[in-house]
């Protein structure tokens, strides 16, 4: 199989990662959980990938990383432990339903929510951003990258606005961790949210967040701690104000083997690489009549990412804004999935169709009712593949 969903998650992780999990099942207990070996093991091991992680996100103390399952668990826990009734947050038409599902709840309870829009190349405005800040704003959430469409949002910019207005920033990062660098501190992130499953080439089941040093978050859980046992309350320092339970242990041995890996290999040369195998793939189709290929690919900053659909006829631009648009897209865009399964089953290729968890892009698109057929890209990919790929579009046309 051509694996071509790495977006979703990274299938193929290095053979270090497979071995430390392995390793971990029969030799870590429960960290935080007993004075035994094992227990200790546990301990070691995961304060050792708190280290990792605090150089790698250039943060300022190993204990404001905190595991979660996943950037969802993350985001959920930041925005649902920040945000209050009567809060202001911006957001933009780019987030994953990690984002939009909190902050709607949010707004339900009572905090007030602006979704900046994009422009006809799916990028943010900066100045709207800007002009849409309250009295009451608080907060400014928002993706590293669009997992649609690769587009990725200036965060150190954006950082710059929200301490402009002393406003606090959290960022969705699980389309760019592993493959571009982030500097929490330099880029003024409050919240810095991950997943350990995708290119940061870790198992699934991990996560975390990089919280800035002295920002309380209210805890979505509460319980076990190993700490504190009789304490009514859930104990607040850092990371344990934020880990009720056990820790997934094993998991988190194999995201430590990963950082190690990353930092062996190199992101800057991770990130060529697939970039190239991106611009192999999207110069071998854009052309194509009858293909459609959504984002601004006239800037070398963005995830390696090429989302599009075959039609009948194309389009005259890759946005559909206007009513007319949207009407002739659904008659003349055959249905992503049916392309997607047809990749699969006759060329054993693996892409993501439909709506990506990205409802808001999608209608920015024009793309609700057939969707879009995703590729992205690993490390682990070849030239060979992506031209498999690039001639099975031309065989499907």
């Amino acid at each position: 199989m051509i694996y071509m969903d790495n977006a979703a998650t990274t299938l193929y992780k290095p053979a270090q990662v497979t071995e430390a999990v392995i390793q971990a099942m029969s030799s870590l207990g429960n960290a935080g959980r007993g004075a035994s070996n094992a227990a200790l093991n546990a301990a070691r091991t995961i304060f050792e990938a708190r280290e990792k992680l605090c150089r790698f996100f250039h943060a300022e103390n190993p204990r404001q990383i905190v595991f979660t399952n996943n950037s969802t668990e993350s985001l959920n826990i930041a925005i649902q432990g920040l945000i209050n009734p009567g809060d202001h947050v911006i957001t933009t038409v780019l987030e994953h339903n990690s984002v939009l599902r909190p902050l709607y709840e949010r707004e339900e309870a009572g905090a007030e929510l602006t979704i900046l829009g994009c422009d006809e190349k799916g990028n943010i405005v900066y100045e709207e951003m800007e002009a849409a800040i309250q009295e009451n704003t608080k907060a400014i959430v928002c993706t590293h990258a669009s997992n649609l469409t690769g587009n990725m949002i200036d965060v150190e910019h954006v950082g710059r606005i929200a301490k402009k207005y002393q406003l606090l920033l959290i960022v969705d990062a699980s389309q760019t961790a592993g493959v571009y660098p982030i500097d929490v501190q330099k880029m003024n992130i409050d919240v810095l949210c991950f997943t350990g499953h995708k290119s940061l080439l870790g198992p699934q089941g991990t996560g975390g967040m990089c919280v800035r040093e002295g920002l309380s978050i209210r805890p979505l859980k509460r319980g076990g701690s190993g700490i504190d046992t009789y304490n009514r309350r859930h104990p607040s320092q850092m990371p344990t104000a934020l880990e009720a339970g056990t820790l997934n242990g094993h998991g988190i041995a194999g995201l430590s083997a990963a950082i190690s890996y990353l930092e062996e290999i190199g992101i800057e040369r991770i990130r060529q690489k697939e970039l190239a195998l991106m611009w192999q793939f999207y110069h071998g189709v854009r052309e194509l009549p009858g293909v459609q290929v959504y984002g601004d690919f006239k800037t070398e900053n963005r995830c390696p990412i090429v989302s599009l659909n075959l039609m009948e006829e194309p389009l005259p631009n890759a946005f559909c804004l206007t009513e007319k648009d949207v009407s002739h897209a659904e008659a003349s865009v055959y249905d992503s999935a049916e392309v997607s399964d047809e990749l699969l089953t006759t060329y054993q290729i693996s892409t993501r169709a439909g709506g990506h968890c990205a409802p808001l892009m999608h209608q920015a698109l024009g793309t609700e009712g057939q969707g879009a057929v995703r590729f992205s890209f690993s490390y682990h990919n070849t030239e060979a593949e992506v031209q498999m790929a690039i001639r099975a579009i031309q065989e499907i046309l």
